[in-house]
């Protein structure tokens, strides 16, 4: 993908920030938004797509991540200190990651093995959501600073649900990398945010 525009920005932080908060859910409730789950484990696969947008299956699947971005930005009343705070730290997590071929390899060579088993099972069957749990565990989970999420004890001493989360958090460091290859940096978070913030709304269309 080439020629990036606001709007190629705009869909990656956007993915970022709904898996932030499917991540917070599941956490908090045991239950994920299931078409928001199979959008964004569906994405950690998609390796050579043509577009930004192709990547999460078409923008309205990430409709709610462009709403979340519009509030962060406009500092509406959903705007969200922890949902800031984790999105900032998964971003630089993936700076470190990205700067280790080794692990980038791991990573890859892992998810090209679960392929073959989302395409039978499908993105959130509970087999694939565990492995690619244990694929983040074995890898971008060694990483500093470490992403910490807080939740019910109740839900988050569930192996499936921690398996849930992390596969969720793999799809978060895809978008952060998808950010940084579009061009995405701290300056546009600064300096830029108009630009992101037309870029969301556009992309709505007024939803």
């Amino acid at each position: 993908m080439t020629n990036a525009t606001a709007k190629d920005r705009a869909i990656a932080l956007a993915a970022l920030l709904q898996a932030v908060q499917l991540v917070k859910r599941v956490a908090q409730t045991g239950d994920a938004d299931a078409a928001s789950l199979k959008t964004l484990v569906d994405s950690v696969f998609r390796f050579d797509a043509e577009s930004t947008e192709e990547i999460y299956g078409g923008c309205p699947a990430i409709w709610p991540g462009l709403r979340a971005l519009v509030a962060q930005i406009e500092g509406a009343e959903g705007r969200d200190g922890q949902t800031t705070r984790i999105a900032a730290t998964i971003l630089h997590v993936e700076r470190r990651f990205s700067s280790r071929p080794a692990m980038v390899s791991r990573v890859h060579d892992g998810l090209e093995d679960i392929a073959r088993q989302r395409e039978h099972w499908g993105a959130d069957h509970p087999t694939v959501l565990s492995r690619l749990g244990e694929l983040y565990a074995e890898t971008i989970s060694h990483l500093r600073p470490r992403v910490l999420v807080q939740g019910n004890p109740a839900y988050l001493g569930q192996p499936q649900v921690v398996a849930e989360i992390r596969a969720i958090l793999l799809s978060a460091i895809r978008a952060a990398v998808l950010w940084r290859q579009m061009g995405g940096s701290y300056w546009d978070l600064l300096l830029r945010r108009r630009a992101l913030l037309a870029a969301a709304k556009e992309l709505l269309g007024g939803r």
